[in-house]
């Protein structure tokens, strides 16, 4: 037996099961990073923090664009191509602002004002390990205390997803979107 990270199969054991019962199915199928995470039955409860629910003081279009960012500047095809598939059309990106979370810098012509603070906002945290003092200014005008908060974890988890996508070479889910040429 391999000690490498896979995704596991069924059956699962009793708990893992009720766990993963928790977590986002389409047609019964559950995502190969989800089945990567019961790996660890810690993980997989305390791990990710559900950073996506109705909730969430971040508009869902702002948290895909982080999610978006991050998962582009860390090279997380993976995870880019699940977010793109399930959520863009959703939440109103066009063809040129998902090539552009990818390819174009933060202050492309595509995206309005607040959206290109929060772009750069990211490239920050990518590229310098926080958000530069410029760019945290012109956030603050734009987003709350709780709302900076939420950016901020939510950036630190969607780290951690590409690290782990990343470096367990996971598969790629055959309906999820490609980074583009």
């Amino acid at each position: 037996m391999s000690n490498k990270l896979e995704p596991i199969d069924e059956p699962y054991s009793d708990d893992v099961a009720a766990i993963l019962a928790n977590y986002p199915q389409q047609n019964g199928y559950l995502l190969k990073l989800f089945r990567l995470f019961a790996n660890s039955k810690r993980f997989l409860v305390k791990g990710m923090p559900n950073l996506l629910d109705k909730d969430s003081p971040l508009s869902m279009r702002q948290r895909e664009i982080v999610i978006l960012r991050i998962t582009a500047n860390l090279g997380c095809e993976y995870e880019w191509g699940i977010h793109i598939t399930a959520f863009a059309a959703h939440v109103g990106l066009t063809d040129e602002q998902i090539a552009a979370t990818k390819s174009q810098p933060a202050g492309a012509n595509c995206w309005p004002e607040e959206e290109s603070i929060l772009l750069a906002a990211i490239d920050d945290i990518c590229n310098h390990q926080r958000i530069q003092p410029d760019t945290y200014g012109s956030l603050c005008d734009h987003l709350n205390k709780e709302q900076q908060l939420e950016l901020l974890a939510l950036c630190g988890a969607y780290h951690t997803v590409s690290f782990i996508a990343n470096t367990t070479e996971l598969e790629l889910e055959p309906f999820g979107a490609r980074f583009p040429a």
